[in-house]
């Protein structure tokens, strides 16, 4: 999955995070981004900044993550 162009997975990774990194082939970030973000928003939800980090690294690790 080399090949595969870094586009597609940021730009669906922007409205459901942890899919870029599903469609890459990496399973497990994908899951774990579910699980500790859904966490974060859940426990965090009264602080934007965590939440919001954890949704900008999942949009540039779906865009550079080989």
């Amino acid at each position: 999955m080399s090949n595969q162009k870094h586009g597609i997975p940021a730009l669906v990774s922007l409205f459901i995070p942890g899919l870029g990194q599903l469609i890459k082939g990496d399973f497990i970030k994908g899951i774990m981004i579910w699980i500790f973000g859904g966490l974060a928003v859940i426990f965090l939800w009264w602080t934007v900044i965590v939440p919001l980090i954890i949704y900008i690294w999942n949009v540039y690790d779906a865009y550079n993550s080989n």
